[in-house]
This record gives C-alpha cells, structure tokens and sequence, in this order.
C-alpha cells in the first residue's frame, strides 16, 4: 500500500512526532463525505470518523461556509468578553440536551476535569471543614489522559504507569448497583459513569443502572456525572443517550462529535450544580472561542435541519442487521451490542489483524475497542448503500479468519 513517497512522509513524521501512537502506515491527506483519500490520491471507505469525531464526515454542505466565514470575522477574544457564536452554540446545545447550563472546553478530558471540580466545589460549598471528596467511577471506563480525567479511568493499564493519581477514586462494577451502594460512605461526593462505554468494549448501562445510580445520588446528595464524549451527539439515536432511559445527570460531558473535527468540548449542569462553582473557581484561555464555538453552532443547526437523528436510527438499525450477517462468514463472533451507529462487534480472536487488512485490502478505514472488540462508528450521514458496501469489504477480510 505505501509508495516510496509515503514511505518518506512516514519516515519524516517519526523523526519528528512524539512517540505516543502506533500508527497504521497510511498518510491522508483529504476526505470527502465518507471518505478518505491518501497522499496517492487512494480512495478509502472510513468507519472510523476521527474516532466518532467526524458525525458529518468530510465537507458537509453547510458546515465549511459556517466555520470559514468566522475566519473573516475573528478566531479569538478571550472569555472576559461575550461572542455571538458562543451564545448561539450554547442555546442550541442546551436546547437539545435538556440541561441548563454550559461551559466550554478545548477536549472531552477538560470537561472531565470540570465536571470532577463540580462534584468535589459542591461537597465542600456544604461543609468546608469536614468535606466529601471521593468520587465513584465504573471499571473498564474511560475518561481522558490528564491527571484528573485519567484517576476515574477504569482500565488499570492506563493508571498503573502515573500513580499515585487524585486520591479518593472507587471502582464500581458496571451495570452493578449493589456494588455502587456498596461504595457509598460520608466522604463521597460523585458518581461518573458512561451511558455507552466506548473504549471499554462498547457496553450499554442498562435503564434499571441508570435509574438506580439516579436514586443513590439524590438519596445522599451527591453529583451524578455522565460522561458523553464518545456516546453523545446523535451517535446513539438520541442527541444524548441518557434520553433513550430519561435518566437526567446534574453534570454532561460532550466533545467529539460536537465540532465535527475542531477541538471543542463542554461540561453542561443541571439543577444544584448549575452554582457549585463560582468566579475563579474555573477557567480556560482558548475554550469557547468564536471559531470553535461557530463550528459547533452549525453542527447543531444541521442536525436539526437534515434531521440526523432519523438517519442515525434507520441506518443504525440496518447497519447492525448487516453486521449480523458477519456470523456466515466466520464462526468469531461472539457478540453484537451498542445502539445507533455505536456498534460493536466482539470476536474470540485479537481484532486488529482484522483493522490492518481492511485497510490494506480492501482500503476501509476500522477502530478497535480492545483486544477483541471491532468498533463501528461511521460517520452518522451513512446512508444503507454505504453500509452495504462497508459489509462486502468486511466479509472478504473475515472471510480468511476461518
């Protein structure tokens, strides 16, 4: 697949690139709907979207004439000042999200940490002197690299190497509310939890969790957080997918998706923690300004205006009807779970000899959610045709497993 030229450009990146990636040996230089496009002009089929980034996929009419004509206006001002797109985004995000403030961020991991200053100001805004601090997280979680973000990921592999973290962190067993309960003393302050976990194998909570951890954070007031950086923004058929069960957090995490490629993130607050912090308490130089924040407020507006939601729902359903038919071609599979266009597709065997010969073979681009998880998370204007297609390219590469 790599012509002396890309060979180059791959070489030229490792002498100068931070050695935290292992990278799949492709240059892309565009993309164009669902597609991408390498620096030898080689089409490819991408079911990977950023890692569920990309929900409009590349070029979408209306969305570069939105960001390229704040280009022209001004990209930043800083938060002492007010800007229209950031009020414009903010009204939709709420809208849509049902929650009653907003604060943006650069990343989903600031937003993680914003949500986890939240639960610990509010604890001690009760009592300064004795205050609770320690936060309850789900095993098999994920939440971002920083230090914070990183203390409630549920995967010790990521933990182990930059201990000790915060203090004060408890694993739960997802889809468990005895063990919750069982974690719950004076000192607790939080619970966060994905509604899908993502990197964690792609595992919806059921309805029953998320009522249960609802009751438990009312019952001993404390913050409950749900993290939908990778779950939100229409990936699960919802614009959120704590609507699908109308367990509403006190605290949403969103990014990903909501800038469609440019970096922008937002902790959104709900009844007590609309006021847990106050001025100075938090801050940002670059998150919410004009220019991410006009990405994000014509993301929003397509949404409404295409109605994404139903295409995530009619195609998502077609798309895992499709991926059933996976199980004639080889005897793997063991699972198929998610919902919309979070899928994914558990294997007996390591799945990333799968992802490499997709992209290798048959030019389409795949994610894993560990060893043995195929994530499928297409961008979520794929129409059935694009699905149809999608799944020929699988079965020939599943079709050499047997």
């Amino acid at each position: 697949m790599s012509t002396e030229k890309m060979k180059q450009s791959i070489s030229e990146a490792e002498q100068v690139l931070y050695k935290a990636y292992n990278r799949y040996q492709v240059v892309f230089e565009r993309g164009d709907g669902i597609r991408l496009y390498d620096t030898d002009g080689t089409e490819y089929l991408d079911f990977f979207a950023g890692i569920a980034v990309n929900a409009l996929g590349y070029h979408y009419p209306g969305y570069d004439e939105a960001v390229k004509a704040q280009v022209d206006k001004f990209l930043h001002i800083s938060n002492y000042f007010y800007n229209p797109p950031a009020i414009s985004a903010g009204e939709k995000l709420l809208k849509v999200s049902r929650m009653e403030k907003v604060f943006f961020t650069n990343s989903g991991t600031e937003a993680v940490e914003g949500a986890l200053k939240i639960a610990r100001r509010y604890a001690y805004n009760k009592n300064k002197d004795s205050r609770a601090y320690e936060i309850i997280a789900m095993d098999h979680s994920f939440h971002g690299r920083s230090m914070g973000a990183l203390s409630v990921t549920g995967k010790e592999a990521y933990r182990a190497p930059f201990e000790p973290l915060i203090p004060g962190i408890q694993f739960a067993t997802y889809n468990d509310l005895d063990s919750v309960k069982a974690l719950v003393n004076e000192k607790t302050c939080g619970i966060i939890v994905e509604p899908i976990q993502g990197e964690g194998g792609i595992f919806p909570a059921t309805d029953e969790f998320l009522k249960g951890l609802r009751e438990i954070a009312d019952q001993n007031d404390l913050i409950l957080i749900f993290d939908e950086i990778q779950c939100g923004m229409g990936r699960s058929g919802e614009y959120f997918a704590w609507q699908h069960s109308g367990v509403k957090p006190d605290v949403l995490t969103v990014a990903k998706a909501l800038g469609n490629g440019v970096p922008i993130g937002a902790f959104l607050t709900s009844g007590k923690a609309n006021t847990a912090m106050t001025p100075g308490d938090h801050g940002t130089t670059y998150g919410g300004n004009p220019f991410v924040c006009a990405a994000a407020d014509a993301v929003l507006t397509i949404f409404e205006r295409d109605n994404i939601l139903e295409n995530v729902r009619k195609v998502g359903a077609y798309l895992r009807e499709k991926l059933e038919e996976l199980r004639t071609v080889t005897d793997h599979i063991v699972d198929i779970r998610g919902k919309g266009m979070m899928l994914g597709v558990e294997f007996d065997v390591p799945v990333n000899p799968i992802i490499n010969n997709a992209l290798l073979e048959q030019h389409m681009v795949l994610i894993n959610a560990g060893t043995n998880i195929l994530r499928v998370i297409p961008p979520l204007i794929v129409t059935e045709k694009d699905v149809d297609e999608a799944i020929e390219r699988l079965k020939k590469v599943l079709a050499a497993l047997n």
